[in-house]
């Protein structure tokens, strides 16, 4: 199936697609800050630049889109058009939130995922659960990895 858009639209649109401050990170931000959480954003010494970096926690937090990180909910959807584009992209960026992941597992770090359908779509939690969870993993003292998103697993798994 050939693409709807002319290359200078479909341009037009991949430029607008956000990298950082999207409405999922935002919301974060704003939800722990207001309960007193202080972080950095984006820290470059960091392997894979996570969103949000607490050093007084030694944790870090990954705010996710379904689509470009491939999460297996009903938000993700392959298209259709350039399917082997696509399939290697997202490969690739599965590969590279592994390693990512594990890099800063290795070195101490804590780390949580917040993925966007916890915020939007048919299967969200409730706003002040998503905060809640995340409050609760900055506070603890076990070096966990969770996703938000009701899946929760251990480094050693």
């Amino acid at each position: 199936m050939a693409d709807v858009l002319t290359p200078d639209q479909r341009q037009l649109n991949m430029s607008r697609i956000r990298g950082r401050d999207t409405k999922p990170e935002m919301f974060v931000r704003r939800g722990l800050h207001a309960g007193g959480f202080r972080y950095r954003l984006q820290d470059r010494q960091l392997p894979g630049r996570p969103d949000l970096v607490f050093p007084r926690y030694h944790a870090v937090i990954f705010v996710h889109g379904c689509f470009w990180h491939g999460h297996d909910c009903p938000m993700f959807k392959l298209p259709t058009t350039r399917r082997d584009f696509w399939d290697a992209k997202i490969a690739s960026n599965r590969s590279r939130d592994e390693r990512t992941t594990t890099a800063l597992l290795e070195s101490g770090w804590r780390v949580a995922t917040v993925w966007e359908c916890s915020l939007k779509g048919p299967a969200r939690l409730p706003e002040n659960e998503v905060i809640r969870q995340c409050r609760a993993f900055l506070l603890s003292q076990e070096a966990i990895l969770i996703n938000i998103r009701g899946e929760v697993r251990t480094h050693e798994e």
